[in-house]
């Protein structure tokens, strides 16, 4: 029993990071309408940054703090230099270049960090034991615990603020909020900001399980999809239920069923199940579409 619960809470953990990844593909799909398919690789790329602040001496949440605005900045100059050029451009030029952006981040990566795996520390207390009896670790608790702030201030800050407000107003309908005096293109800018800040979390949060080096995100990439799919690739709620339920699902038919060699498949098949069976997701809403 007591190994049955250890798979469930290591499950909720690796699920929280997949819910970070989740919401930021989320964001920018809201915006963009398409899948970015190198959030995986900006979330890596900030992760070495922290590194190298760390290496420089700094203190861990000092290094946290200056990462999370350094991606939060990226992702806000990829939106105004490269995305805002392509707003008319056709579905598949836009997938190219999410491609392309991918290889360049990690040809990137892998040419000024390296190609070896390093250690990534974790900034909460190191025990043997772990906390409720052995079943987590003191990185996984406080992993929870940094997603759950982070989903919270989010939810806050769309919820209530004017700011957030505007950028929702400006996901749903652009035209409309122009003509109502929103700026569009700095909410849409402010939009891949949270999301290659959000990343940057979810990629320091995972680094020190998985360690650090340029193909960290790849796995984790794929199950964040799978998770904003099953909840709903439009859907903020959606895609931090669906981060929870793939990790737990992950965790249990990886170590019980599949087993660790086929856990990734895990994610491919709750995606073509997802887009079969409900292409919405849990908590999308269903387009028709009358001619």
């Amino acid at each position: 029993m007591n190994a049955f619960l250890s798979q469930l809470l290591a499950g909720l953990a690796a699920g929280g990071i997949y819910a970070s990844l989740a919401l930021a593909l989320v964001m920018i799909y809201r915006s963009t309408h398409h899948v970015n398919f190198a959030q995986g690789e900006m979330a890596m790329f900030s992760t070495f940054v922290a590194s190298l602040l760390l290496q420089a001496g700094w203190p861990y949440w000092a290094a946290f703090a200056a990462t999370v605005a350094i991606a939060f900045a990226t992702g806000a100059a990829i939106e105004g230099l490269l995305i805002r050029r392509l707003r008319d451009a056709p579905v598949l030029a836009i997938v190219v270049v999410f491609v392309a952006l991918l290889v360049i981040l990690h040809s990137l990566a892998g040419w000024l960090f390296g190609y070896a795996i390093r250690a990534f520390p974790s900034p909460f207390p190191q025990a043997e034991a772990g906390y409720g009896g052995g079943l987590m670790s003191p990185h996984q608790l406080g992993a929870i615990g940094v997603t759950l702030v982070m989903l919270a201030l989010i939810y806050l800050f769309f919820r209530y603020s004017p700011l957030g407000l505007a950028m929702r107003a400006t996901a749903e309908n652009p035209v409309s909020s122009r003509l109502v005096g929103v700026r569009v293109n700095r909410m849409l800018a402010l939009g891949w900001g949270l999301a290659g800040a959000i990343g940057a979390v979810a990629g320091m949060m995972v680094a020190p399980v998985v360690f650090l080096d340029v193909h960290m995100m790849s796995g984790v990439l794929l199950y964040a999809f799978a998770a904003a799919v099953l909840g709903g690739i439009g859907s903020a709620p959606g895609a931090v239920v669906g981060g929870f339920i793939v990790g737990v699902l992950e965790n249990l038919l990886g170590t019980y069923v599949v087993g660790a060699e086929l856990k990734l498949t895990v994610a491919l098949v709750l995606i073509i199940g997802v887009l079969v069976a409900r292409p919405s997701g849990l908590f999308g809403k269903a387009i028709v579409v009358r001619v």
